[in-house]
């Protein structure tokens, strides 16, 4: 009889095969709207393309050691130095309803801001290897080569949950979710052309500022 493969371990290669395909995905998640509500520039944080570069997390203002690193995360910086902020969009793989549950809790609607904090060797490292411009110029924020983290307050939290497929109907059927919170199936996220997919970018569009508008100025 084989041995029974215990369920951390199925978990643990559940998030790294997510990883792997959200690595695949462009700077600017898929589907992302481009209006006047968001005239900065987006990239992806989260997954990096090697372990060896200290990447973006979020923290609460004063604490130094409870951090909030997503599966994926792409922040959107602002355009203006003089108004500094960052917009994130969150990816969370929950292989279990407590896990959903837990990642959940860390993005419900607080009185305390969310920073996002970004590294020096992230600023000053390209984007993809070969490339030869840092991402601190690509940014726009900063007007000159970074010394020290660059910390900025976020303006906005948009929540993608990925859900294995019972769990997924389960939720969908029964439950109503925060207005920053969207959901997908796993499937969509562990899906090698998931970025292409039309219903994916469909879902990416409507985690936008600019959905919650009529129309914009």
């Amino acid at each position: 009889m084989s041995a029974s493969i215990p369920l951390a371990f199925v978990h643990h290669s559940l998030d790294d095969l997510v990883r792997r395909r959200l690595r695949q995905w462009p700077q600017r998640p898929p589907g992302a709207l481009e209006t006047s509500k968001q005239r900065g520039t987006w990239m992806r944080a989260r997954p990096g393309e090697a372990d060896t570069t200290a990447y973006p997390f979020l923290k609460l203002p004063g604490s130094n050691r409870l951090r909030t690193v997503p599966d994926g995360l792409w922040l959107h910086f602002s355009h203006d130095p003089t108004d500094a902020y960052a917009d994130i969009l969150c990816i969370e793989a929950c292989s279990t309803l407590q896990n959903l549950l837990d990642k959940r809790s860390r993005f419900a609607p607080s009185t305390t801001s969310l920073l996002a904090v970004c590294p020096v060797t992230w600023l000053t490292a390209p984007v993809q290897s070969g490339d030869t411009l840092p991402r601190w110029k690509q940014i726009r924020l900063l007007r000159a080569e970074p010394t020290q983290p660059l910390v900025l307050p976020v303006r906005d939290v948009r929540v993608l949950y990925g859900l294995k497929s019972r769990q997924y109907d389960g939720f969908a059927r029964h439950q109503m979710p925060q207005p920053h919170e969207y959901f997908c199936p796993m499937d969509a996220l562990i899906d090698e052309q998931g970025a292409s997919n039309p219903a994916m970018q469909a879902l990416i569009s409507r985690a936008s500022g600019a959905a919650n508008f009529m129309l914009l100025p």
